[in-house]
């Protein structure tokens, strides 16, 4: 391990601020499209660095993008700061303890990948000033990562079209180069429109669009044991026809959520699920329509930038946790099963090496398998666009599952605050050796574009489809 790096000081030395930035976006949890007090608070900072602004990115008034530099490479620097649905918690307790009933909570951590992603803008940005290097860095601040699919509609309208490498990163139970493994997936909202009737004194007269939705689902049950390996397909009633038995339910949607292993996959089970869908109308002479909600691709990895994160990661070795940051993680443990914890360490391929870690303590190599189950992320679609590389840095207890009051009790505490920083260090000494190698951002860009090559990029958003956005809550 090198002793100290320029742009690890860099890091140090704004880290309190963006440190600040995390807990205040960690004490305003806003979901996707509302994260209107999370941009301000990024947007604040960011001027306060001294960034030029981009408000209102892609037509979504809660992106936002810093750009610092001029000339040469532009590296993107991929930030996110949406929170989850009735996941409110108060920070540093270890048991089930809302702040809010029914309230949201950063059940992700993404107050935290928000702030670490502009901590490495900002220590970028002073190292090209301070050397006078040509080249620019630009903070992407990213809303509705968590099922809005943002990025998405950024790739479309072009945002990334002159950027030449992208660096992001994740909250993690371990510390490695990410796995470039996702699903590609899509939401899609379907709605039948049947006939309302007296359900007793007149039933033959209506026709049941809840029956036609409950048939799609019976339909889809079926299809599964007939779907490629780590295919999936979710779904969630958004209107079951009303709470009055003696309607026949005259309308009713569906929300669908279809994942696979890549976008040609995706598109092929999307036509297999809407073939069901028009079934389900036929056998209920309903009329059946489809919207598409989000949707969102594969990601495509990076072996060139890969390494060189590797290399940057192992240069600054595991995370130093104190026995308080362990002591506190052993709390969480306990609320945690064996499962849970085994979890944690096949997705980043290792063995189990202590039963009693509480916090990772080592660096995983490049190359071990993933034998975790995978999720969906827009980040997928930035990789189609232009070349990528991912981080998993250690922000809580090995065994902690994402998405839990668990994840939000570890948003504030210092473990999570050393993971972010060094997060940061990570993505900002990856970005330095990317700029002071432009043989690395030629082999990076080839890769990319024999991938590309093989596997045209199709955007999962259908033409004409824009952002659910939400409109902003009076203060």
């Amino acid at each position: 391990m090198q002793n100290t790096d320029v742009i690890w000081e860099n890091v140090d030395r704004h880290k309190s601020d963006l440190i600040g930035l995390s807990d205040r976006v960690f004490d305003i949890p806003e979901t996707l499209y509302n994260e209107y007090k999370s941009v301000a608070e990024h947007t604040a900072i960011l001027k306060e660095k001294g960034f030029r602004i981009t408000e209102n990115a892609a037509g979504i008034p809660t992106a936002v993008l810093g750009e610092a530099g001029d000339e040469g490479p532009v590296i993107a620097i991929l930030g996110e700061f949406d929170a989850l649905p009735y996941l409110s918690q108060e920070p540093g307790v270890a048991e089930p303890s809302p702040i809010e009933a029914g309230g949201n909570g950063h059940g992700c951590g993404h107050n935290l990948l928000g702030a670490a992603a502009l901590l490495a803008a900002t220590a970028v940005k002073d190292w090209l000033d301070e050397a006078g290097i040509k080249a620019r860095v630009r903070y992407y601040g990213c809303p509705a990562e968590e099922g809005g699919a943002a990025k998405v509609y950024m790739v479309r309208d072009g945002l990334f079209d002159d950027v030449d490498i992208a660096i992001s990163w994740h909250p993690s139970t371990f510390t490695a180069v990410n796995r470039a493994v996702s699903l590609a997936n899509t939401r899609i909202d379907f709605t039948f429109h049947g006939k309302a009737a007296h359900a007793a004194a007149a039933p033959e007269l209506g026709r049941s669009a809840l029956d036609a939705v409950e048939l799609m689902n019976v339909g889809i049950n079926y299809m599964r044991e007939h779907m490629p390996d780590g295919a999936r397909v979710h779904y969630a009633y958004l209107d079951a026809g009303g709470a009055a038995p003696n309607v026949v339910p005259h309308k009713a949607t569906v929300r669908q959520l279809v994942r696979a292993k890549d976008l040609p996959e995706l598109r092929s089970l999307v036509e297999r699920v809407k073939k069901i869908a028009e079934g389900a109308a036929l056998m209920t002479e309903t009329r059946m329509e489809s919207k598409v909600y989000s949707g969102v691709s594969n990601l495509v990895g990076n072996r060139a930038l890969e390494e060189a994160m590797q290399t940057e990661m192992d240069r600054l070795g595991p995370i130093a946790f104190d026995d308080a940051d362990r002591a506190f993680a052993h709390e969480i443990q306990k609320t945690l099963t064996k499962d849970d914890i085994a979890v944690s360490f096949r997705r980043c391929g290792m063995p189990p090496p202590d039963e009693g870690m509480a916090l990772c303590d080592f660096v995983a190599p490049l190359d071990l398998p993933n034998g975790g189950g995978n999720g969906s992320t827009d980040v997928g679609d930035v990789s189609w666009a232009v070349p990528t590389v991912q981080a998993r840095i250690t922000t809580c207890a090995v065994g902690t599952v994402f998405h839990t009051w668990q994840t939000v009790a570890q948003g504030k505490v210092p473990a999570a605050h050393k993971g972010m920083v060094y997060a940061a260090k990570v993505m900002a000494a990856t970005a330095k050796r990317v700029i002071e190698d432009p043989a690395l951002i030629a082999n990076a860009k080839a890769q990319h574009a024999a991938y590309l090559a093989k596997t045209p990029y199709v955007c999962p958003l259908p033409e004409g489809v824009r952002p659910p956005l939400v409109a902003r809550a009076a203060e």
